[in-house]
């Protein structure tokens, strides 16, 4: 019985080690590699820290000084937990960048107020803002001729 008890006990004791090993390799990414400004990030929102195709984020007081001053932009809403955003940014990312279009990353996990100031229901959303006003938007998953095609009527 006590052989038992130990076997337990140094089973439990490897996963605590493994969860704070974990915890502390998260932390020491989102302190090295942050372009949130934030302390914490979601464990989904650091496994995307490092892809090509979440590069070109945008930041909430960013996004607002581009309105405030009634810039042209293309804001890319989406949630890195959203299944239909992980198959449609690696399709919007590089056509953008194909159609020389700045396509900015807004994270709605990060900073869930964004899904009430900007009218998001459900993502992935594009939104096209002309002279700081929304005059385009498209929602969901699309093939790529669709977005192609939004972008050249939105975006040009």
């Amino acid at each position: 019985m006590k052989k038992v008890i130990i076997f337990l006990a140094i089973i439990i004791a490897l996963f605590v080690a493994v969860g704070l090993l974990t915890k502390m390799q998260n932390e020491e990414k989102v302190s090295e590699d942050n372009p949130y400004g934030k302390d914490t990030l979601h464990p989904e929102t650091i496994a995307q820290l490092d892809d090509p195709n979440y590069q070109n984020l945008i930041l909430p007081e960013e996004l607002e000084e581009k309105l405030d001053n009634k810039e042209d932009v293309t804001v890319y809403f989406y949630s890195p937990t959203c299944s239909h955003c992980q198959r449609t940014t690696p399709i919007v990312d590089p056509l953008s960048k194909e159609m020389e279009i700045d396509l900015v990353q807004f994270n709605l996990l990060e900073f869930d107020n964004g899904w009430n100031q900007y009218n998001v229901s459900e993502t992935p959303t594009i939104v096209q803002y002309k002279e700081g006003k929304e005059v385009a938007r498209i929602v969901g998953y699309q093939e790529e001729a669709v977005f192609e095609d939004w972008f050249n009527e939105n975006s040009k």
